[in-house]
């Protein structure tokens, strides 16, 4: 196991696995603020992949950032990063993620104590594994999964993720501030974790008129946002989707009045900057662990029961029972309520 000496040598390096997608990578940096938080003199090095960097762009607590390119030549470029590590001889390697390619990763990378969860099928060489359970009735965030891994080492309690848009970040959105609005992100990857369209431009038209609307998301939404906009007929729309960079919206979204978003990375980019939040949760139940952790956060659902909810762990391209109630039953009224909590 790793050691449960609660005062290791102050100067330290960690290693923190996380390659997978934008929102799994947010929520991981609440891994860097607990070890950092215990360990001020440490160096934390994180390794993700390409794509993610911008996430980390200036980060206070950030020694190395390694990236992993799996666009092209995947296991090549891994092998050259892992002949990195294995140079570094890390104190501490902790792996995030449950797939077989970073499992050999940490095996090989000659670090004193590895950590991972029990499903990597590498894990039973780890120095220290710890349960992975994704289950409606233990309700437990995957924050609190993710501190399992360093728990021996910090204490039970997850810190929360972190991100930090830069000056530069807050002074390119800031002619936005000028008066009140609201963020909206529209999309999603999967169709049935993403509210339909008519829904959103049904709430724009509602929002009381003193608010000013920004729609967020990436290039590839830009479309959806537009069409949104425009069908609205809302004057106050304004389009900002594939404009601005990770950092940038979530220094919009710090200071709303409310953040829309669906279960999806917005969601903790929010989180991140514990920005107000309305969550929408269609086909999935924030029970799986990867709701909003803002102080300010509220989940919209469906108020009909579904016996085929939620269909599964991950979004589906299409509902499988063909009627997505989940999602068209949530009426426009439970949309803006939140406006009116405090």
């Amino acid at each position: 196991m790793l050691t449960s000496d609660k005062n290791p040598p102050a100067l330290q390096r960690f290693l923190v696995i996380q390659t997978a997608s934008i929102g799994d990578v947010i929520l991981a940096t609440a891994v860097i603020e607990k070890l950092h938080n215990r360990f001020p003199g440490a160096a934390i090095d994180f390794m993700t992949k390409k794509g993610n960097e911008a996430l980390f762009k200036g980060h206070p607590y950030l020694d190395k950032l390694l990236i992993w390119d799996k666009s092209k030549q995947k296991y090549r470029n891994l092998a050259r990063l892992l002949q990195q590590v294995r140079q570094t001889r890390y104190d501490y390697l902790i792996n995030l993620q449950r797939f077989a390619a970073t499992g050999l990763f940490t095996l090989l990378s000659k670090a004193d104590h590895t950590s991972g969860f029990d499903k990597n099928p590498f894990s039973r060489w780890f120095t220290y594994r710890a349960v992975h359970r994704i289950s409606i009735k233990d309700n437990m965030h995957e924050t609190g999964r993710n501190q399992a891994l360093i728990s021996p080492f910090t204490d039970a309690v997850p810190a929360r993720p972190r991100l930090y848009p830069s000056a530069d970040d807050y002074k390119t959105v800031d002619i936005y501030k000028t008066k009140a609005y609201l963020c909206i992100a529209p999309a999603s990857l999967w169709f049935t974790k993403q509210l339909p369209e008519y829904q959103w431009i049904s709430l724009i038209r509602a929002i009381p008129r003193e608010f000013r609307i920004v729609l967020l998301g990436s290039q590839p939404d830009h479309a959806l946002c537009e069409r949104i906009m425009k069908e609205s007929g809302s004057e106050r729309c304004l389009n900002l989707a594939g404009r601005l960079t990770l950092l940038q919206s979530a220094a919009l979204m710090q200071d709303a009045v409310m953040n829309y978003v669906n279960d999806s990375s917005p969601m903790h980019l929010a989180s991140s900057v514990n920005a107000r939040t309305t969550a929408v949760f269609c086909s999935t139940v924030p029970q799986f662990g990867f709701g909003p952790l803002s102080d300010n956060a509220i989940v919209i659902e469906s108020a009909k029961k579904l016996s085929c909810r939620p269909c599964g762990l991950h979004g589906h391209r299409e509902c499988p029972e063909k009627h997505f109630e989940c999602a068209t039953a949530i009426t426009t009224q439970q949309l803006l309520s939140p406006l009116n909590y405090e």
